[in-house]
């Protein structure tokens, strides 16, 4: 798996983000073809905090088009150690592709990550 996020954010008035770009890759045969490779932009922000040495950052994103309801949501918490920032990843892929029961699947990631903040 690969996880890509940049963002600008501004100091003062609250440090608001005013641009965001990412994506996420992955190689698993359990996530639908389509999810695989989820792009966010700044509308996939669902929740953000930078406070000093604490970062945390929600990015949310549902399948596009005609088919079953699915998304991609990102929980990235870390904290400083130094001027960079480390902690922990959650990646969520939910998908209803397939489902018969009106249950979908989810499919979930989780491990250690690493962030910078110029």
């Amino acid at each position: 798996m690969s996880i890509e996020v940049n963002g600008g954010v501004t100091h003062g008035m609250g440090s608001p983000v005013f641009s965001l770009q990412g994506e996420i890759g992955i190689r698993d045969d359990a996530v639908a073809e389509d999810l695989r490779n989820t792009g966010f932009e700044r509308a996939h922000l669902a929740q953000y905090w930078l406070d000093g040495s604490e970062l945390r950052l929600v990015l949310y994103r549902e399948r596009e088009g005609d088919k079953p309801h699915g998304y991609a949501e990102l929980t990235v918490k870390a904290v400083s150690e130094g001027g960079a920032f480390a902690g922990d990843y959650t990646l969520e892929m939910f998908d209803m592709t397939g489902a018969t029961s009106g249950e979908g699947r989810t499919k979930t990631f989780d491990g250690k990550i690493s962030c910078s903040v110029e």
